[in-house]
């Protein structure tokens, strides 16, 4: 089927102010357990967003706290999804490959006249920073992990970048961090946040206080202050200290990477697909072995792909497993692992009366596409912005979605994402009328949502979506 395209491409929309408000919510949704944490870092990227941040510094500068494994890191991949569409969007600096004084020369480059000045290409330029944003936002996320174990020259480096938001390499050319939100993430004063949390000893062991969180503010601060020089300190706009995850937050962040492994079966077999149910007994296996008390969430994933994805990966090269099964994963009898019954049931046939998602911010094209697609017998879900949608998919997952790409307060393409990533299988079209940027291509061609042309005929895109759901519906007028 062949659609017209539109004769000129529009620009995206500059992010509004509901679109900011609705940033929170879409962290919230990525980073479990730290809504406090998130809470501080927004108003900075809507101060960016609305054009008043200060200008001389970086947009803002943040230390990150805690034990490991509390969502740290993963808060900045959150934040540069949120903002550029991929986690990949951030300039990482791990520390921990900086500390000797010597080695700092490696951000910076070699001063022309010393041995290796040709060979030594810096890790901190502009064109770095630039190669880091987007269409969506020009705001570049830095991260410097792990800041305790650099160098005393590396943050001696830093007091220019957080003051001035300026640094200058080795060849004397200047970077500027103006438009640059940094992160410092530090492990300083974990072991006694968790001996805080789980006293060992005296009338308050195993009975945590339940209200720490000053104390644990408090201890991260005095470790910090006994590591870094006031004037460091100084240059810091805020010291965030994420809490250890609870039971809860570790079960919902089980959910995520189980929706994240349905998802990749998905793309990767195509029509050999298969549906995954991991039982409760086998969830709490996998808690008990990816989650402890002191390096909370960080192995697993890891504890995922040893005994969850490589056993289903044998089971697929092995033929055990056809096209629409569903495999069950449940507990052994021993208690010792995971055991796998494949196709105890095929996957549920498309509705007789399919549940269909529009979402465009043109009130006349939705009520035309409300007009013809009610002639199909489907049911409609229409939604005029992304926080719209949000509602609708809270309360009902469609069985297909029809979504704008540039919506007045998000991008329809993440909008898709979000679907696939709360578990629907259900087929996905983004419809547009503006030229899409390489990196929305590349999550189309990723995730597997085809493109619709504006503009377009309502007959063609029913024809669309009737071959997707694979169902009979009464033809449209």
């Amino acid at each position: 089927m062949v659609i017209k395209s539109a004769g000129s491409a529009s620009k995206p929309r500059k992010p509004t102010a509901e679109a900011a408000t609705d940033l929170g919510s879409q962290l919230s949704r990525k980073i479990v357990g730290q809504a406090a944490a998130i809470q501080q870092i927004v108003p900075y990227i809507q101060m960016f967003e609305a054009g008043l941040a200060p200008e001389g510094r970086p947009v803002g500068v943040f230390l990150l706290l805690g034990p490991t494994g509390t969502g740290k890191t993963r808060t900045v991949e959150a934040l540069a999804e949120v903002l550029h569409g991929s986690e990949k969007c951030v300039l990482k600096i791990d520390c921990g490959e900086y500390q000797m004084d010597h080695e700092v020369a490696k951000l910076i480059g070699a001063p022309p006249g010393y041995l290796g000045h040709r060979e030594t290409v810096p890790m901190l330029t502009q064109q770095k920073l630039h190669a880091v944003t987007s269409e969506r936002s020009k705001l570049s996320l830095v991260l410097f992990d792990e800041i305790e174990k650099a160098a005393p020259s590396l943050t001696r480096l830093l007091l220019g970048i957080l003051d001035r938001a300026t640094l200058r390499l080795g060849d004397n050319t200047t970077v500027n961090f103006e438009n640059s939100l940094i992160f410092l993430t530090s492990n300083l004063g974990a072991r006694e946040m968790l001996k805080e949390l789980n006293p060992d000893f005296g009338f308050r062991a195993g009975a945590p206080s339940r209200d720490v969180t000053g104390k644990l503010e408090a201890i991260g601060l005095n470790a910090v202050r006994r590591r870094f020089s006031p004037e460091f300190i100084n240059r810091i706009d805020a010291v965030l200290t994420y809490r250890p995850l609870d039971a809860a937050s570790l079960e919902a962040i089980l959910d995520q990477q189980i929706g994240e492994l349905q998802r990749l079966i998905d793309i990767r077999l195509g029509e050999r697909r298969f549906d995954v149910e991991v039982a409760a007994a086998a969830r709490q296996f996998l808690l008990r072995m990816g989650t402890s008390r002191e390096y909370g969430a960080r192995e697993l994933k890891r504890t995922i792909h040893r005994h969850l994805t490589q056993p289903l990966a044998a089971l697929v090269a092995a033929g055990g497993v056809a096209p629409g099964d569903r495999v069950r994963v449940d507990l052994k009898e021993d208690g010792a692992g995971l055991a796998f019954q494949p196709a105890i049931g095929r996957l549920a046939a498309a509705p007789e009366q399919p549940v269909v998602l529009l979402v465009d911010d043109n009130r006349d094209l939705l009520r035309y596409l409300e007009k013809n697609m009610t002639q199909t017998g489907w049911q409609l879900l229409a939604a005029q912005s992304a926080r719209q949608a949000y509602e609708q998919i809270g309360r009902r997952l469609p069985d297909a979605a029809l979504l704008d790409y540039l919506l007045p307060d998000g991008s329809g393409i993440e909008l898709a994402v979000e679907l696939r990533r709360r578990g629907t299988r259900a087929p996905i079209i983004i419809m547009t009328g503006a030229q899409m940027g390489p990196e929305e291509e590349a999550v189309c061609e990723e995730y597997g949502f085809p493109v619709l042309r504006k503009p377009f005929l309502a007959a063609d895109m029913v024809r669309l979506l009737r071959g997707y759901l694979g169902c009979n519906c009464v033809a449209s007028a």
